[in-house]
């Protein structure tokens, strides 16, 4: 079951890191748009404070592919 004082705060800190990057949203969309879809490769690369850089990607499979529907019916 969904908390739902948790989903509250969950909507709060997600109000703030929008305002604070308003170009990730819009990313997102544009990825929704593409249409996401088994094969598809999400890649993350993080360079930390002290200039380190980390990378990873992973390929979309099937059972990826449910968890984000899931996601989805979630955040409606």
């Amino acid at each position: 079951m969904i908390n739902p004082m948790k989903m509250m705060k969950l909507k709060k800190t997600w109000d703030t890191f929008t305002t604070n990057h308003p170009k990730f949203p819009k990313f997102m969309e544009a990825v929704k748009n593409k249409g996401l879809q088994e094969g598809s490769i999400i890649e993350i690369t993080v360079t930390t404070a002290s200039g380190e850089t980390l990378s990873s990607n992973i390929k979309i499979n099937a059972s990826d592919m449910e968890l984000i529907s899931d996601l989805k019916d979630v955040a409606q």
